[in-house]
């Protein structure tokens, strides 16, 4: 009955139905059969409504929201641009950096591609860049950032498997500095041979690049200075960065009227409800899941074929990537995590390295063809046929699952930083 009914919600989920309506009658109806009392789903929503982190979502969501609006990730790109733009490649390695702060700030890969692919794609074909290598540039350059803090997905993450979110914040940076680093080496490699031309480095522009961001220049201080430092809490890092990003962004530069405001609120909110609204439903279903002993059974099944947590890792990445591939990251954290964490921790996999696999997974699986929303998401976004964005989208793939095996079999870059 139990596999029955989790079939019929995967099903519904994806036939469209909303997901916690699937996940709040699932849970209900698991709780019935199972005879265990239907509170739990009531504690649930209190343990979330008390979690001091809880508040991070939305302040860091609408942080992130106001810097999509205004004219921030120009002024980002013209100051990388006067920094880097004498280098090979620089306009590309411009690209990865400003979208990795952005889908680091915004905490969403298809949100960056639409606000920033508009700007980077003419750039970089302006620059002589191939087509297909500037497609696939800005495709996969949309996905980076999520294992940077303060990203939405490490947040829930912490959450759902109740790790330290500080941790997790530290343990993301050398692993995402990884993806950046080598794309960075891959796209310099491709400028060389395809001979782009290079901008030449004057003083008097990037003077005038730092003076035009100056206000924003301080914000990764703000954000993870306060936390790594013991000043600040995660949620009052949050409160921090949303009020300097709205007295920046709407005081001094006035890049959004105050009239703008309440629409930028209701995107950011709708999103944070969203978000919210299906965590509860999920964890009252995690709650089940454990008190039924689901994971434990799931480990047994694992331990049946083999002992090793190497075998383990590469069905785990096999399988996070297919996810990945069908699923939304948020909805992904929220289905997979209860079921998979406790079995990796039988395994002896450390729940912070875990982690970073999970968010190196799901964001590459994004990109998996043939049907990774940021593959859709660029297709429509700059009107070329899906074909053709998976064919550009190869080589950085490839580089992604480099990445991703080094990340997975040496836990040492996302333990590194650890106390």
């Amino acid at each position: 009955m139990t596999l029955l009914l989790i079939l019929i919600a995967f099903l519904l989920m994806f036939l469209g139905a909303p997901l916690f309506t699937v996940f709040s009658g699932l849970t209900l109806f698991l709780l019935f059969f199972s005879h265990i009392d239907s509170s739990a789903m009531i504690i649930e929503m209190y343990r979330i409504a008390t979690t001091p982190i809880l508040v991070a979502i939305p302040l860091f969501t609408f942080a992130g929201y106001l810097l999509s609006e205004s004219k921030a990730p120009r002024r980002l790109i013209r100051l990388t641009d006067a920094l880097l733009g004498w280098l090979p490649g620089g306009l590309s390695i411009i690209a990865l950096i400003t979208c990795s702060a952005f889908t680091a700030l915004t905490g969403a890969t298809g949100l960056t591609i639409i606000a920033l692919g508009g700007i980077l794609l003419p750039a970089l074909l302006h620059g002589k860049y191939p087509e297909k290598f500037s497609l696939g540039l800005v495709t996969n350059s949309g996905t980076l950032g999520l294992l940077f803090p303060p990203s939405l997905p490490i947040i829930i993450y912490a959450i759902i498997s109740k790790v330290p979110i500080g941790q997790l914040f530290l343990a993301g940076l050398l692993p995402g500095i990884l993806m950046v680093v080598l794309l960075s080496a891959f796209s310099i490699q491709k400028a060389i041979s395809s001979e782009v031309p290079r901008t030449r480095f004057k003083p008097s522009r990037m003077f005038k690049a730092l003076r035009e961001a100056i206000w924003e220049l301080p914000l990764p201080l703000v954000v993870l200075g306060g936390i790594y430092s013991g000043y600040f809490a995660v949620s009052e890092s949050a409160a921090i960065t949303a009020v300097y990003v709205f007295l920046v962004e709407v005081v001094i530069y006035r890049d959004i009227q105050w009239r703008e405001l309440p629409q930028v609120m209701r995107k950011s909110m709708v999103l944070v409800g969203g978000i919210l609204i299906i965590l509860g439903a999920a964890l009252g279903f995690t709650n089940y899941l454990i008190d039924a002993e689901v994971p434990m059974k799931l480990f047994n099944i694992f331990k049946t074929y083999t002992d090793s947590p190497l075998i383990f890792l590469i069905l785990l990445n096999l399988f996070l990537l297919g996810v990945g591939c069908l699923m939304d990251i948020f909805s992904a954290l929220i289905v997979v995590v209860p079921l998979i964490a406790p079995v990796a921790n039988a395994y002896g996999i450390n729940p912070i390295h875990l982690g970073i696999i999970f968010l190196a997974n799901l964001q590459i699986g994004t990109l998996t063809p043939p049907v990774g929303m940021s593959l859709f998401i660029s297709s429509l976004r700059f009107e070329k046929p899906m074909s053709k964005i998976i064919m550009a989208s190869l080589p950085f793939i490839v580089v992604l699952l480099f990445v991703l095996a080094i990340i997975t079999y040496v836990p040492w870059f996302s333990l590194a930083l650890l106390k």
